[in-house]
């Protein structure tokens, strides 16, 4: 009897320290989440003083809407940025880790982009891409390297890819981090075994150090397909989600605050992208981990 009143004494005071971090998330985030799944089962707009219970004909108009069905292939198309952003903050990571001259201020300015605000990040590279003022075309065209200015947040075919640049730039210096912590996680013996056994700097790399960080390229893997999945910011500041650039995220803002203020279909999206993150990380930490097998 004694030590169950000792064990349910210890688990009570466990969960009065959890208490404060499960009321933030039960009221910003477990809330907010099953009011979704309710509201999208009604035709809910706070323009609206009628609101009534539709059930799934919010999920049966997303089979016979185009725009959504442009801004979900957009989404995935937006994943391309997630190999990229693996390879070069990987290459970062392995030019940084080593303790070299200057290698803090190196570290540093890369990571500078991290703590910027997208906002800021976007408008300066709206600026940069700029048709006719921007610093990107004048450089190219004063070397000689174009013959004529790139239309790049103004095209159709460019548009997407040139905003794609910004988010790889910017979340570089996060995942170079992870990456800089799975190498110092990595048993010196393992490398100095290497050396000893005459494995070139090459040889180290992908039959050492990849392999050892194969967790952290699954956690860089995972963040950075749900951010890429999320995208919004760059969209809203660079384009509008004009000239075929609207992902779900910017579609279900344009549809549930900007436009008609359809909450209830909005809503409906939002379950679509929740599900399409969760089965789409579930498989990605399956694969990730056969891969690792072989």
């Amino acid at each position: 009897m004694k030590f169950s009143v000792n064990r349910l004494r210890q688990v009570g005071l466990a969960y009065l320290f959890l208490l404060p971090t499960l009321v933030i998330l039960g009221t910003f985030l477990f809330y907010p989440m099953v009011r979704a799944f309710l509201l999208s089962l009604w035709d809910y707009s706070p323009l609206s003083p009628e609101n009534h219970f539709v059930g799934l004909a919010n999920f049966s108009r997303l089979a016979t809407d185009a725009d959504f069905w442009q801004a979900l292939r957009n989404s995935f198309l937006y994943l391309l940025v997630v190999p990229v952003i693996i390879i070069l903050s990987l290459a970062l990571s392995l030019l940084v880790e080593p303790k070299i001259p200057f290698v803090n201020f190196f570290r540093a300015c890369y990571y500078i982009p991290v703590v910027t605000m997208m906002v800021v990040v976007a408008l300066v590279w709206k600026q940069i891409f700029d048709t006719d003022n921007g610093i990107l075309n004048a450089l190219l065209l004063k070397y000689g390297l174009l013959g004529e200015r790139i239309h790049w947040l103004t095209s159709p075919r460019l548009a997407l890819f040139t905003i794609m640049t910004v988010t790889i730039w910017k979340g570089l210096g996060y995942y170079m981090v992870i990456f800089i912590a799975g190498l110092r996680s990595i048993p010196p013996e393992l490398l100095e075994a290497a050396m000893i056994d005459g494995c070139k700097p090459r040889q180290t790399l992908f039959h050492v150090k990849i392999p050892m960080l194969w967790p952290s390229i699954t956690l860089v893997a995972i963040i950075s397909s749900i951010s890429a999945l999320q995208v919004f910011e760059e969209i809203y500041v660079m384009t509008q989600g004009r000239l075929n650039t609207s992902t779900l995220v910017f579609y279900i803002y344009d549809t549930g605050i900007r436009g008609d203020q359809e909450m209830g279909y909005a809503c409906a999206m939002g379950v679509v992208l929740f599900c399409i993150i969760f089965v789409f990380t579930y498989l990605n930490v399956r694969m990730m981990g056969r891969v690792h097998k072989i």
